[in-house]
């Protein structure tokens, strides 16, 4: 117990106060992807993995990533990030190419195509960020949830 907690504190139930606040997090967090995901879609035609993806890539050196990399900088198994970056590849939004390097693995690439629908859907999907979740908060509440963020980072990574 490094982090200065106590085993009585460790041992102690969460108070009802506390599960709701809980409660609420996973409601509201499960909400706005929810309310962000439509939006995307409706807006660029691309999912929120695809954002995702085409992200990744379009801060990646060269536009391109190696596909164990982009699985680990996702948190995702390679096995699903491979059946999703088969259906872009159909789409023309990234393409695969065998790595110049090391014959065992793949790059994934950013075509123009990619790139080009990832610019379309960056600032639609900034502005319905900002409708649905910084118009919400006072200046104040983005400190406290900084703060929040910050804390719970940190305790996380403790682990």
């Amino acid at each position: 117990m490094g982090n200065g907690r106590t085993a009585a504190v460790d041992r102690r139930r969460m108070t009802v106060e506390e599960l709701t606040v809980w409660r609420s997090l996973v409601d509201t967090t499960a909400e706005l992807r929810r309310l962000l995901s439509v939006q995307l879609a409706e807006e660029s035609g691309l999912s929120p993995a695809d954002y995702q993806v085409l992200l990744a890539l379009s801060e990646a050196e060269g536009k391109r990533s190696r596909s164990s990399r982009l699985a680990a900088e996702m948190e995702w198994e390679r096995s699903r990030l491979s059946h999703h970056l088969g259906r872009m590849e159909k789409r023309g939004l990234i393409r695969r190419e065998d790595c110049a390097t090391d014959n065992r693995g793949a790059e994934v690439v950013l075509t123009d195509e990619g790139a080009a629908a990832f610019r379309r859907a960056t600032a639609p999907h900034a502005k319905a960020i900002k409708k649905y979740f910084a118009d919400a908060l006072t200046p104040e509440q983005f400190d406290a949830i900084a703060d929040v963020m910050q804390t719970l980072q940190k305790h996380l990574a403790a682990r």
